[in-house]
């Protein structure tokens, strides 16, 4: 690993934050992993520390910043971000409910921002890593994906322009952008839709779903030392659903 002091994941109990969080500890990094409800999965593994983040409450997010501050000020090396936290809704945009719009909007874009901005004294001080988990429908589009996409394709524009402004303190920003991902998500596409997931695997050249360990060792490989001249990038975990 390069020389990160500690790395915060949010959404720590979802299906990639988890494994990014386990790929962290088997790299002897210590890690924050924050989300709505403490992941208790992770709480007893070694070197990681459990905090409650609600991405859609300022004062959540405020109070989270403060106390990844205050910890990482005893600590020596950089300060890593990891964005794994968001909401998704898969509806017809005609459906759709504006006041849904919102709740995706404070969770996929306004929390990560908010939060990177209460981190900036350590992301300023030292060199560090910031790697926001972004979506291949933000840019390829995909049917009932309409504000998701909008919302992390936000995401892409805002680290490329933060990869600019923290270029000169020596930390990097970098978008991890997975395509369809087995796990929690993919399951209840299958409850409602059984031939869903064998009509999407034909779209992948891969012909199967990212596993989210997959998609971790991309953020893993973002975070570390053969990435060091690596910044404003978008870099695609989709088994060639996209390509550029």
């Amino acid at each position: 690993m390069t020389a990160l002091g500690q790395v915060l994941v949010t959404g720590a109990a979802g299906d990639v934050g988890r494994a990014v969080v386990e790929r962290l500890v088997r790299d002897g990094m210590p890690v924050v992993a924050a989300d709505l409800c403490p992941p208790v999965e992770v709480e007893e593994l070694p070197g990681v520390t459990t905090l409650t983040l609600d991405l859609g409450v300022h004062e959540s997010v405020v109070a989270v910043g403060q106390e990844v501050l205050a910890r990482h000020r005893s600590l020596a090396g950089g300060l890593g971000v990891v964005h794994c936290a968001g909401r998704a809704q898969i509806t017809p945009f005609a459906d759709s409910d504006p006041a849904t719009w919102d709740q995706l909007y404070r969770v996929n874009q306004w929390g990560p921002l908010l939060l990177t901005h209460a981190l900036l004294p350590a992301l300023t001080a030292r060199p560090g890593s910031v790697v926001f988990v972004g979506s291949d429908s933000a840019r390829a589009g995909a049917g009932g994906e309409v504000v998701y996409s909008a919302t992390k394709a936000a995401l892409l524009g805002a680290a490329k322009s933060l990869a600019r402004e923290l270029g000169r303190h020596g930390t990097r920003v970098n978008v991890v952008s997975p395509g369809p991902i087995a796990g929690t998500m993919s399951e209840r596409l299958t409850q409602a839709d059984p031939d869903y997931l064998t009509r999407l695997r034909r779209g992948i050249p891969l012909r199967r779903l990212a596993d989210p360990d997959d998609v971790a060792a991309s953020i893993g490989w973002l975070l570390g030392p053969e990435s060091t001249y690596v910044t404003g990038q978008t870099l695609s975990v989709s088994g060639g659903i996209t390509m550029h």
